[in-house]
């Protein structure tokens, strides 16, 4: 070979490795980015379909709209109530190469071991709509479930007021012990309900939290609650859901309609039931407006752009303040269940079905 190829070849070696280098340099990057050249892609676990309707009919819905205008992928999936496959399903998303990790925790044990092994492998973390305590997420994207729970107070105390009820018998369906977003709650109603109580004004009755918030074991709970106190007058019941049970026995025992049960969500079933008149009422939460707040985060994160929180709350476990997103809770009651509608939150097609269509034109849903 002559000494002019090999000093031409010599140099081109030279290049190729240069650039090799660069571009291995390049194939990351920090804050739990996307590789360069690699689409971005998020994993969101939501917890199960049984508690409450709105983790499959809106929350993925409005999460999948936002990833797909983003350009980025994901993939969502429900634990189903299972711990065991909620951690499964992280350890799947993981190893495939997530960049963001949104989850909705089943307790704060098995969500904590899953955001520590998310964090140890570079994969950014949101805790969605429910903190876990002593996490390691980065972010919180939630309502206010003080606020929530204050307006459910509220909500009971107007509805026992408009039926002249007098020192009436108050039972408590709380959540689930193991979510934190219960624990919340029932402090924002229990500040409400609790002056009354000590001043007489009304009467504390049975007062149980619902396990894994179980719609079958809630109406058991509460048959037993109002075999116990037949005289229960209101019933603080945490969500749509747990109020629709405590419903259910109320019929059987033909009290329905005579005492006010709160909720939340505002699912269809607990319209319908605030349209007929065995609801008092129901706290409605805009989800698409969380999702879309989770969503850009995530996506911020994906590409390795910081985020930013609009508030913090405090992890009494973890002893951090955690930067978050929280959205306003609204109190809906039959006069403004039409809001829910007009909000595309509820299609007037579901709502409006059968013996609700008269009831839905009655308060101005046309």
């Amino acid at each position: 070979m002559s000494k002019r190829l090999l000093a031409a070849t010599s140099v081109a070696v030279l290049l190729l490795t240069a650039v090799t280098a660069c571009a291995s340099s390049s194939s990351s990057s920090s804050n739990g980015g996307a590789a360069s050249g690699k689409k971005a892609k998020v994993g969101v676990i939501l917890p199960d379909s049984k508690s409450s309707v709105r983790w499959e009919t809106a929350d993925r819905t409005y999460l999948t709209a936002a990833f797909k205008a983003a350009g980025v992928d994901y993939d969502i999936q429900n634990a189903e109530g299972d711990k065991q496959a909620f951690q499964t399903i992280a350890d799947q998303m993981i190893t495939s190469g997530v960049d963001v990790l949104i989850t909705v925790n089943l307790d704060s044990g098995t969500g904590k071991a899953v955001l520590d092994k998310a964090k140890a492998q570079g994969v950014a973390t949101i805790d969605y709509d429910r903190l876990t305590l002593g996490g390691s997420a980065q972010y919180y994207v939630s309502f206010d479930n003080t606020e929530v729970g204050k307006l459910q107070g509220q909500g009971l105390s107007k509805c026992l007021g408009d039926l002249g009820a007098k020192n009436p018998v108050v039972a408590e369906l709380n959540g689930s012990p193991t979510d934190n977003n219960a624990t919340l709650f029932a402090g924002g109603y229990n500040s409400v309900l609790d002056p009354k109580y000590a001043s007489g004004e009304y009467a504390k009755g049975p007062n149980q939290s619902v396990p894994d918030w179980d719609n079958a074991q809630a109406g058991t709970i509460f048959e037993q609650m109002f075999t116990s106190a037949p005289n229960i007058a209101g019933v603080l019941a945490a969500n749509d859901g747990l109020a629709n049970s405590a419903i259910a026995v109320l019929r059987k025992n033909h009290r329905n309609g005579q005492v006010p049960v709160t909720g939340q969500d505002a699912t269809v079933q607990g319209l319908q039931n605030i349209l007929a008149g065995d609801q008092c009422m129901t706290v409605y939460k805009a989800v698409k407006k969380e999702a879309d707040a989770a969503a850009a985060l995530a996506i911020d994160l994906a590409h390795g752009t910081k985020g930013k929180g609009t508030s913090t709350v405090h992890d009494p476990v973890g002893n951090r303040e955690v930067p978050a997103v929280l959205l306003t809770p609204v109190a809906i009651f039959k006069d403004s269940v039409r809001d829910v509608v007009t909000d595309g939150y509820v299609a007037k097609s579901e709502l409006c079905t059968g013996t609700y269509a008269a009831l839905c034109t009655a308060v101005g849903i046309n």
